[in-house]
């Protein structure tokens, strides 16, 4: 190697240490970025010149590590994400038309228009029907922005009230009580039905219905066209029959502009004691012993929070106590991750080094499941990376006496020739 070739390889030293010492920085200045990936520097030989004179070099490139899994640490937010396992998410940089991303950086939140979003970027889905599958399948065309506000609340008519109550086998026949129903209409209007309990013999009573008003009024909102239910006990306090069986109340005429309802009466298994029974109630004043009295109506309600499950299902909570799944999270995976394009918040952008996405179900396909609550630290070590900058500096400092030595023995050279 010649002196000139000494120069060479010194340059290309000082070079390829001063961009590891780049990529220590970068790594230093995001160890508390959410989900950033640590670079690592690669130093390969560089040989120039013929076989006989021929000066040695090095050459460094970054290099990325961006399938590597961070630790997930606990997010006060409900909104906040994590991949736990291999795979992105997919993110727009517009509502509608925007360019198709990639992130590991799960940090969303609810903006004013209520998509759920980070850094600029929309979050992508799958909208779903009302059994939590994907309405248009599962492409990366039919994504779209999940957008928690346009997701209302449904209202149902009431069809089933269940009932779990014991009636006094003390009461003397003739003798009547009252209690109360709340039943929605196919509006979600909440009425309230006074129902009638009359013993009309040993171990029978007669169920009856008044007609609805509207909570917390007295004029009727509809009118009861089915006929009282008469029912029969056991003498063991069991329910032994109901007629008309099954037991149903039917009203018409609602004064809201509903559909007439029909509402299943659902009293207890015949011969057992898990609806109606009859039972001395023990008092000198009898009274009915009310359990439980649940119906299947919704009202109308407002949403409250939003939570994602480990599948990627964006479930919707409403104060009525209505519960459903709104959106699917998809994952993406690459044929080689680490050959994505890295860009500025932790995006990502296809190349032809990482080759297309594949969609999967969050959990399925090998692909990692989602931890909402949670979020992605970055994987920067900071004692490597302190190890790695000394080490930089060391090289960078020996490349640099090559250089002075170099410049020396020029010196010498050039003045043995004047």
């Amino acid at each position: 190697m010649s002196l000139m070739g000494a120069l060479n390889s010194a340059i290309s030293s000082l070079y390829a240490q001063s961009q590891a010492l780049s990529n220590v920085s970068s790594n230093l200045a995001n160890s508390q970025t959410t989900a950033y990936k640590a670079s690592s520097t690669s130093f390969t030989s560089l040989v120039a010149g013929t076989t006989s004179s021929s000066s040695g070099g090095v050459v460094a490139s970054t290099r990325s590590s961006v399938s590597e899994q961070g630790l997930l640490v606990s997010s006060s937010s409900s909104t906040h994400l994590a991949i736990e396992g291999s795979g992105f998410f997919v993110v727009s940089s517009e509502v509608s038309g925007g360019q198709t991303y990639y992130t590991r950086n799960g940090e969303f939140e609810i903006d004013a228009n209520g998509y759920l979003t980070n850094g600029g970027y929309y979050l992508l889905g799958w909208a779903t029907d009302a059994s939590g599958n994907p309405v248009a399948g599962t492409s990366e065309a039919s994504l779209v922005p999940i957008d928690v506000d346009s997701v209302k609340s449904s209202v149902g008519a009431t069809s089933n009230v269940t009932m779990q109550a014991n009636l006094p086998a003390d009461a003397a026949v003739g003798d009547s009580f009252d209690t109360t129903i709340e039943v929605y209409d196919s509006l979600g209007t909440t009425n309230t039905i006074t129902v009638t309990w009359t013993k009309t013999d040993a171990n029978t009573w007669e169920m009856s219905f008044a007609d609805p008003t509207l909570a917390g009024g007295t004029a009727a909102s509809g009118t009861v066209t089915s006929t009282p239910v008469t029912i029969t006990f056991n003498s063991d306090g069991t329910l032994a029959v109901t007629d008309p069986s099954p037991a149903e109340l039917t009203i018409a005429g609602w004064t809201t502009g509903a559909a007439d309802s029909a509402i299943a009466l659902n009293l207890g298994t015949l011969g057992a004691a898990n609806g109606l029974t009859q039972y001395a109630s023990g008092s000198t004043d009898p009274y009915i012993a009310i359990q439980s009295i649940t119906q299947d109506g919704l009202a109308y309600g407002a949403l409250t929070g939003v939570e994602i499950g480990a599948d990627g299902s964006v479930t919707a909570f409403f104060d009525n106590g209505e519960q459903r799944v709104i959106y699917k999270i998809p994952v993406a995976t690459f044929p080689n991750a680490n050959g994505l394009t890295e860009m500025s918040n932790g995006i990502y952008a296809r190349s032809s080094y990482s080759g297309n996405s594949t969609l999967h179900l969050a959990g399925t396909g090998g692909v990692g499941t989602i931890n909402g609550g949670y979020l992605e630290a970055s994987t920067t070590d900071t004692s490597t990376e302190f190890s790695r900058m000394l080490t930089a500096q060391q090289a960078y400092s020996a490349a640099s006496q090559i250089l002075s030595a170099s410049n020396e023995m020029f010196q010498s050279l050039m003045q043995a020739v004047r």
